[in-house]
């Protein structure tokens, strides 16, 4: 083996490494958002979090991934230490799958399907079907399901350069010295761990291994100990995740550890034990590719049959490693980053959030003009700051997002986000302005008169009836529900302005006093303003899907050109919130 030799296999490790990202960022691009709904779920049992680890990892192809992703959801407060132990258990079961697919490198026959098996013969083909459909498909899906096949033929290519970089050293001497360094297990769990640690990632270096298996040099007894190694060696990527997180998310790291640790104690503590009475014969015959896999995913799956039961008390054992104070969640860690799909996902879930306390405050600050309470009052002080916090992280959130390999759908997802987000912390700060007029109305022991508190309750069912289509509406991504709001603001619009127009005849009557004519116009611009946010919402939703924001092109369009259900739905509002007929005889 010469210098080129070393050149090809890290070249094979180069595109190794670079196939399995661009494979599972594929993968996670198709399955993205998906992922959230399922994990919400499938975690309220071990066997259900078992199940979904296992298939996540699958999806995405990386078990560190899985479990940084789980750092970033517990230290965001979205998951329980308990719901990921057996997300992890499950995570590690998932990973042994990139073993048996590399295994085919070992197989050797003149038949020509098994030939067919081999990398070197289908992953050409594999990579002309991946490029006819990223190059000639117009969904994203197949685009996506061709960024995963070259994906994958690109690692299979680097396992192929792997293979061939090392087949000469089976012949030499010194290689062979070096092996028997790794007849002691203690080195060969060392080794395993390190080069994994090194280049994280436990399917590049089983890929390693394997290339090394198809040399004949590397026997039963060397490969075991080196891969339970691996598995110890996949923590390295939690470990450094969880610098600078709260407790609980260090607990995930601590029970990924353990896990992998007490396997690796438990299964060749068990293995060698056997072996001292059984003595088996196949330890110093060679292992090859396809005998690397059923060794990985046999370690793996006996060691989660083991331990599953006992997913309590890995718990308990974390929360005795990490007794640290606690630091203070973050709404949104970044590591959800690294599953832009999941982040999205995550993203929205914050955002319905933010819009339900947007619309509680100003449902609870309008009950606050027929009755003043001072905590109420301080509740909704509170909630606009909660609101305020929550546009700020996830604007900054979503904008770093937006730099992300995205699908079409979740690039959309977060356009939309992004404008809808200012709109609902506007409302936010209305609900204050509302707060505002009616401690004045309590302090100043103001009173409207049944005709003024008549007309303002009109309005007043209108705002509550556009807050609750536009929350709706955004939740359950709905256009034709999005699609009724904004025929309630061009209602509510009227609304205004004729109740401005009746304050003002009566102000020129001499029927209304200046001081209640200032509070009734603070209240009906608040009022105004707020459905004009419920507009740009809906606007939102209604457009986003057809990957398009002109809000006032949109809005000009549905106002002018007579559309029908706009009309249908204008009159119908305004039949519904009908002032009363004649303006109050009296003052306000």
């Amino acid at each position: 083996m010469d210098v080129f030799s070393l050149f090809t296999l890290l070249g094979g490790l180069a595109f190794f490494l670079y196939g399995m990202h661009v494979m599972s960022s594929g993968l996670e691009r198709m399955v993205g958002g998906k992922l959230e709904q399922v994990l919400k779920s499938m975690t309220s049992s071990k066997w259900k979090g078992l199940l979904l680890g296992a298939v996540i990892t699958i999806a995405i192809q990386s078990s560190s991934a899985m479990t940084v992703m789980l750092v970033g959801l517990v230290n965001s407060g979205i998951m329980q230490l308990s719901q990921t132990v057996g997300i992890i258990m499950g995570s590690n079961v998932g990973t042994t799958l990139t073993a048996w697919i590399l295994s085919a490198a070992g197989i050797e026959s003149s038949n020509f399907f098994m030939r067919l098996l081999k990398p070197e013969s289908f992953s050409p083909l594999v990579a002309l079907l991946g490029v006819l459909l990223i190059m000639g498909a117009k969904g994203d899906k197949k685009k996506n399901a061709g960024t995963i096949l070259v994906g994958f033929s690109v690692l299979m290519t680097g396992m192929s350069f792997m293979s061939q970089s090392v087949s000469p050293l089976a012949d030499m001497p010194v290689f062979q010295d070096i092996l028997v360094m790794f007849q002691n297990p203690l080195a060969g769990i060392l080794l395993g761990a390190v080069v994994t640690g090194v280049i994280q990632s436990s399917a590049a270096s089983v890929g390693i291994l394997q290339s090394l298996s198809l040399t004949g040099s590397i026997t039963f007894g060397m490969a075991i100990p080196i891969i339970m190694g691996q598995n110890i060696g996949t923590c390295v990527t939690s470990l450094i995740s969880s610098i600078g997180t709260n407790k609980n998310a260090k607990r995930v790291t601590a029970v990924h550890i353990y896990f992998n640790v007490l396997g690796t104690v438990i299964c060749l503590s068990g293995f060698y034990l056997l072996n001292a009475f059984i003595h088996f014969d196949f330890t110093d015959s060679p292992i090859t590719a396809l005998g690397i896999a059923v060794v990985h995913s046999l370690f793996n799956l006996f060691t989660t049959i083991i331990l599953l039961p006992f997913s309590k008390q890995l718990e308990k054992l974390a929360k005795l490693t990490i007794r640290e104070k606690s630091t203070k969640e973050e709404l949104l860690d970044e590591r959800l980053l690294l599953s832009p799909g999941f982040a999205v996902a995550e993203c929205r879930k914050l955002a319905v959030h933010m819009a339900k306390a947007a619309q509680v405050s100003m449902a609870e600050a309008i009950k606050l003009l027929r009755g003043y309470n001072e905590q109420m009052a301080d509740y909704i002080a509170q909630e606009e700051g909660q609101i305020d916090l929550y546009e700020d992280k996830l604007g900054t959130f979503l904008v770093k997002l937006s730099s992300k390999e995205l699908s079409r759908q979740d690039s959309n997802d977060v356009s939309q986000l992004l404008h809808a987000i200012g709109d609902f912390e506007r409302i936010g700060d209305h609900a204050v302005n509302i707060l505002r007029a009616a401690k004045e109305i309590h302090e100043k022991e103001l009173h409207f008169s049944q005709k003024a508190q008549e007309e303002l309750e009109v309005i007043t069912r209108a705002i509550l009836r556009i807050m609750d289509l536009t929350v709706e509406a955004f939740e359950t991504n709905d256009a034709a529900l999005a699609a009724k709001v904004e025929p309630l603001e061009q209602v509510i619009d009227g609304l205004k302005l004729e109740l401005k127009n009746r304050h003002i005849r009566r102000l020129q009557e001499g029927r209304c006093t200046i001081e209640l004519g200032f509070v009734l116009t603070d209240l009906l611009t608040n009022y105004e303003r707020v459905s004009d946010h419920c507009s740009n919402v809906a606007v939102t939703v209604i457009q986003i899907k057809d990957s398009s924001l002109d809000t006032h092109g949109y809005l000009n369009e549905v106002k002018t050109a007579g559309d029908p259900d706009f009309t249908q739905a204008f009159e119908a509002y305004s039949l519904e919130y009908l002032l009363p007929e004649s303006p109050a005889p009296a003052g306000d």
